[in-house]
Formats: structure tokens, C-alpha cells, sequence
């Protein structure tokens, strides 16, 4: 299974509370912030509700 890296680039502040809580349970919490997450479909469902938010790099495992 690949890993995907998750880098928030636009600011949580005035955002859903659905989209802040979502963020920060991928470990996002500032502007400039990277994670490295097992791609899977949790992880999938995770990135499309806050897809506006982030910029994502596939690893092509």
C-alpha cells in the first residue's frame, strides 16, 4: 500500500467545523503543515472534505 503526503495550504480560520476537525485529525494544524498518510480509502475520504484546503503527492508504491 503507497502513502500519501497531505500539505495544508489555505488557513482552518473561518472554515466548517467538519472541515477544522477533519484537518486536524490528519495532524494539520497551520499553514504549511505536512503529513504522510497510508493511502487507503479512510485517508481518501479524509482529503475530499477538505480537498480545497490541501495540495496532495501520490507515492507510487
Amino acid at each position: 500500500m503507497g502513502k500519501v503526503k497531505i500539505t495544508l495550504t489555505k488557513s482552518l480560520i473561518g472554515r466548517l467545523e467538519k472541515q477544522q476537525r477533519t484537518a486536524a485529525s490528519l495532524g494539520l494544524r497551520k499553514i504549511g503543515d505536512s503529513t504522510v498518510q497510508p493511502d487507503g480509502p479512510v485517508t481518501d475520504g479524509k482529503i475530499f472534505v477538505i480537498k480545497h484546503l490541501v495540495s496532495v503527492e501520490r507515492d507510487a508504491d
